[in-house]
Parts: structure tokens; C-alpha cells; sequence
């Protein structure tokens, strides 16, 4: 390998290491990624990670490795944050959404604003007296959204998002499956409560 073969393929491992890599947004890297991807999975398995790529969405990004109970594991590099519920309510709501995209348009890219987020994610919350503390967390969830590679700012618009087709990779047909029986239960709990009213 060349000078700078070995160069190219050190700013690809760090830009693996910093986050996510799409094909569209990085072609450099994604062709490093698609000509080297077994000296990166030899050189990121060493310290416990393991290179996920997705040829048809377009994207790469490192996970931690999971281990048997025979083996012996090698610490965890990438800590585990607990999302909290309004976060795992948004990537949920984002995901169904995508998946209802699919399944009804050709197109390939769901945009979305963020007041159409705010209006999903009300629907789910509970009524307050305080609505700006609550669209104010809803804000704060979509900017983390960003932060993580869910959603994407598209340029020239401060309010319209790209959902980020790697959300696929991380919340699968079982989680959504969850979610659709919760969703359930609450509309049949809302209902039985406005009769209770009446």
C-alpha cells in the first residue's frame, strides 16, 4: 500500500470512528470502506468493534462487538446511553414513518418539517398545561436526533429534515412491532377514559 493509500485509509478509519459514513456524502471514504473493508474489520475487531455496512441505504458506521459467553470480551469502547422515553418515541415515530414512505412512494427521501415532528410527537404525549416546556423538549429531542445521524438538516432550511435511512439498522420490525402493541394499548386507554367521562 502507497503513502498515501495509507493515508486515505487512516482518515477513513477516523471518520468511521467519529460517526457515520454515507456513500453520497463521502465518496472517498466509501470506496476505502467498500475496496478495504476486511483490513478495517481486522484492524477495529482488536479493540472490539466490528464495521457494519449497508450497500443498498449507502452507509457505514463502527459497533461494538458482542460476545459469546465462552469468549473473552475486550472492554467496551463505545459507552450505552439509556435514550430516555421521548427520544425512543421520536426514533420510533421516524421509523414507522419511513416505513409507511416505502411502502406508499418511489420516492427514496422522507423530508420532513420540524413542526410535523412536534405534531407526531404531541399525539403521543401527554396533555399539559405547559405547552411550551413540552415543545421545548419535543426541540431538544429532534436536535439530538440530529446529533446521532437520525435526522439530517437539509441545506438552506433551518426546520426540514432528511430521516436518515440508518434508523432501518437500529430499529428493527420487533421493536416496531412493540411500539404498534403500545400504541394499542394507550388508544384503548384514552378511549375508555373519555367514556368514563361522559
Amino acid at each position: 500500500m502507497s503513502q498515501k493509500d495509507e493515508l486515505t485509509f487512516s482518515r477513513t478509519l477516523v471518520a468511521l470512528f467519529r460517526n457515520i459514513v454515507y456513500r453520497d456524502a463521502s465518496s472517498e471514504y466509501w470506496e476505502t470502506i467498500e475496496l478495504k473493508s476486511q483490513k478495517i474489520e481486522d484492524y477495529v475487531s482488536k479493540i472490539g468493534l466490528t464495521l457494519i455496512v449497508d450497500d443498498m441505504d449507502g452507509y457505514a458506521y463502527l459497533k461494538q462487538r458482542t460476545y459469546g459467553d465462552d469468549e473473552d470480551a475486550v472492554p467496551r469502547l463505545i459507552p450505552r446511553h439509556a435514550l430516555g422515553y421521548e427520544l425512543s418515541l421520536l426514533l420510533m415515530i421516524l421509523r414507522k414513518l419511513l416505513l409507511e414512505f416505502d411502502s406508499s412512494t418511489g420516492d427514496a427521501r422522507l423530508i420532513l418539517t420540524r413542526q410535523q415532528i412536534i405534531n407526531r410527537m404531541k399525539a403521543f404525549l401527554r396533555d399539559t398545561t405547559n405547552e411550551v416546556k413540552m415543545i421545548d423538549s419535543i426541540n431538544k429531542n429532534i436536535d439530538r436526533a440530529v446529533s446521532m445521524g437520525f435526522l439530517s438538516s437539509l441545506r438552506g432550511s433551518e426546520d426540514s429534515y432528511e430521516v436518515m435511512r440508518i434508523i432501518r439498522g437500529f430499529v428493527n420490525a420487533e421493536h416496531l412491532d412493540e411500539f404498534n402493541k403500545r400504541l394499542s394499548e394507550y388508544s384503548r386507554y384514552v378511549e375508555s377514559d373519555n367514556n368514563g367521562e361522559e
